[in-house]
């Protein structure tokens, strides 16, 4: 494992194709231990790294955020979402995704740029 985290495991941020694999980017872990560490309390990965072979990156035309090793899916609602999302903001956190309705409700973070070929700065929803 090249990266270290405060907070955060290889457990909670490998792919969950089953390849065990989670080549994340320092500068991305660090600002999660940020995140985190504004909220005080812990946070839940539902999705960290994943490899072109997960399912979900597997059905792109193109690898999404999460390929890259500077996304991830924090497992958070209500109140605790906002405070996720103002903490990001504070940190310059250049996209955001927020997924609060129904069940499995997450903010996505990540870090990409445009030379990641994703589009930059960006907020949508789900």
């Amino acid at each position: 494992m090249s990266w270290q985290s405060k907070y955060f495991s290889f457990d909670e941020m490998k792919c969950k194709c089953g390849c065990d694999q989670a080549p994340m980017d320092q500068e991305f872990m660090d600002l999660l231990d940020n995140i985190r560490e504004s909220l005080g309390k812990p946070l839940i990965i539902s999705s960290g790294y994943r490899c072109p072979n997960h399912p979900i990156e597997a059905n792109k035309t193109k690898a999404g955020a999460h390929a890259t090793g500077k996304a991830a899916d924090l497992s958070v609602a209500g109140v605790d979402a906002q405070r996720v999302l103002l903490a990001a903001m504070l940190l310059d956190v250049n996209r955001l995704g927020v997924q609060q309705k129904g069940t499995g409700r997450f903010i996505h973070v990540d870090t990409c740029t445009e030379e990641d070929g994703l589009p930059s700065p960006a907020i949508w929803s789900y």
